[in-house]
């Protein structure tokens, strides 16, 4: 194995340099492996350097586990935000947020994955860090689809707060099985926006009988 010599301490812009490698092979073991089983020496050895090198990124695996979740995160919030702020319909936003909450499963699959079935493992105040990131996404959700439903896009029997999770659950869940069903994410964004949104939608009354 060839053994890499990381920049000391007193070179804090060699340590920025290598910070996205060292987070992103992070995500790779801990999504590969899970939080408990994965060890400093797995993420190191990944990497082809000596575990003592790390610990000039990372204090801890907790704090690893940590960055990687913001990672995971990243971005969801402030593009689900210019959505849920601009002009169109809430049946058009809500399709929209559909699409931005998959699209990182195609460039940052290992973050979302750590974030979705990791998380429970942090500290609790990291683990309240990161799930103030979720709480916000919910409520952006949740408000679009109250919206929808004021403005008669959607069914007046809708709860709107059951429908967001229902909704980001259906979303987080594709993390685990998109790949084996050899499906892409554009495509899955589609499907899942058309299911969830004409689910959502008010349903044409039946024809009236004629006597």
């Amino acid at each position: 194995m060839t053994v890499v010599n990381f920049p000391s301490k007193s070179r804090p812009g060699g340590q920025r340099r290598r910070r996205p490698e060292i987070i992103e092979a992070a995500a790779r073991v801990f999504a590969e492996r899970g939080f408990h089983g994965t060890a400093t020496q797995d993420i190191a050895d990944l990497l082809g350097i000596r575990q003592a090198s790390l610990y000039y990124y990372f204090p801890s695996k907790e704090a690893a586990l940590e960055q990687v979740c913001l990672k995971g995160v990243e971005g969801f919030f402030e593009a689900a935000k210019l959505i849920a702020e601009s002009n169109a319909s809430a049946r058009e936003r809500l399709s929209l947020l559909i699409n931005s909450h998959l699209s990182p499963l195609a460039d940052r699959a290992d973050f979302v994955k750590v974030f979705l079935n990791e998380r429970q493992h942090l500290p609790t105040e990291s683990r309240r860090r990161v799930g103030r990131w979720s709480r916000g996404l919910e409520r952006i959700f949740e408000d679009v689809i109250r919206q929808g439903v004021a403005a008669g896009e959607f069914r007046a029997d809708v709860n709107p707060r059951l429908a967001a999770l229902a909704v980001l659950g259906m979303c987080n869940a594709a993390a685990s099985w998109y790949r084996k069903e050899n499906v892409g994410i554009s495509r899955l964004s589609v499907e899942f926006a058309r299911l969830i949104v004409e689910g959502l939608g008010k349903r044409d009354p039946p024809p009236r009988r004629h006597r």
